[in-house]
């Protein structure tokens, strides 16, 4: 898989936030294939790499089971002014990639610090990235290739998953990076970007909240907005989702199911054996459903469906 961006060097650090038990010098037994620094299932390592002159980070969790040679792999996309360890920690989406057996990765937007006030430059959204013009996609090809070449991934099947400015950004990797990502899960997201041009298929599984006030589900400029600096429109869901509809030429009618307060559409019969659907929650609010509160003023989560575990199930498609 061949990637436009420089990126001039690649580090490994330890990361306190497992009780990790690492070694370095092969002595350790692991069920994972003898790629890159020695690592141990069921762990979680904080990666560096220089990209383009650009210092990012990523906290990469590699699963306590393993299914096959090689792992699907999830890029988990914090939202606006998060960092990939209050992602990781909120989402609970580490608990499904040990039971799926996938690689997740939580990268770290940029901000005015190295780990915190984080942003995409998502196209419409959001923050300091936005402005500066961060090449947000050089930085998450570098990393999916790093994964791919020295830790296991299989390199057909990466997805990308996210939440608000993390959710668009996943919109934005489908259409820049379509030769890259299978499938995309944007939570509470819009795709702002325009023209969007996929070059491949790309699946899809969005969840929105219809009391979505941050990114209004029928569109249009948000009525919460914590990114005071640009004035955003954002596209509606059912536009977000059509364009997929078109561009993996499914079926135009979607099969509906209806379970409490939840709406599955699923649109069939795509190119290259991609789908697309939605969940729609009733009342949903801007957050990640299943998980916690992103941050202590964040909106109560929806516990109607746990978006993790949808998540993982997902990516775990054949």
């Amino acid at each position: 898989m061949a990637s436009s961006c420089s990126h001039r060097s690649t580090s490994l650090r330890i990361s306190l936030i497992a009780a990790l038990a690492l070694c370095f010098t092969g002595g350790c037994r692991s069920s994972f294939p003898e790629l890159g620094p020695a690592y141990q299932p069921g762990q979680t390592y904080e990666l560096g790499m220089d990209v383009s002159g650009r210092e990012r980070l990523a906290l990469i969790h590699m699963p306590a089971r393993v299914r096959g040679a090689s792992q699907p792999l999830v890029v988990m996309l914090h939202g606006g002014g998060g960092n990939g360890a209050q992602f990781m920690e909120s989402s609970g989406f580490v608990e499904y990639a040990d039971e799926f057996g996938l690689i997740a990765a939580f990268p770290y937007g940029t901000g005015p610090f190295e780990k915190s006030l984080l942003t995409w430059n998502a196209g419409n959204c959001c923050g300091r990235a936005l402005d500066e013009g961060v090449d947000d996609v050089a930085f998450i090809r570098a990393l999916v290739q790093t994964l791919v070449d020295s830790y296991g991934v299989d390199p057909r099947r990466v997805y990308a998953a996210g939440i608000s400015n993390g959710a668009m950004m996943s919109y934005r990797l489908a259409c820049d990076a379509s030769d890259v990502f299978r499938g995309i899960a944007p939570v509470a997201g819009a795709l702002n970007l325009s023209p969007c041009r996929a070059l491949t298929p790309v699946s899809l599984m969005a969840i929105h909240g219809t009391a979505d006030r941050h990114v209004l589900y029928d569109g249009g400029a948000p009525e919460v907005r914590a990114d005071r600096r640009h004035d955003r429109v954002d596209t509606s869901v059912s536009e977000s989702v059509g364009f997929w509809v078109d561009r993996n030429a499914c079926s135009a009618n979607a099969r509906v199911s209806v379970q409490g307060t939840v709406r599955h559409d699923i649109y069939a019969n795509c190119r290259e054996g991609r789908t697309v659907e939605l969940f729609t929650i009733d009342g949903g609010t801007h957050s990640w459903p299943g998980g916690t509160r992103g941050w202590i003023g964040g909106d109560e989560p929806s516990q109607a469906i746990s978006a993790s575990r949808l998540i993982a199930e997902f990516a775990s498609r054949p």
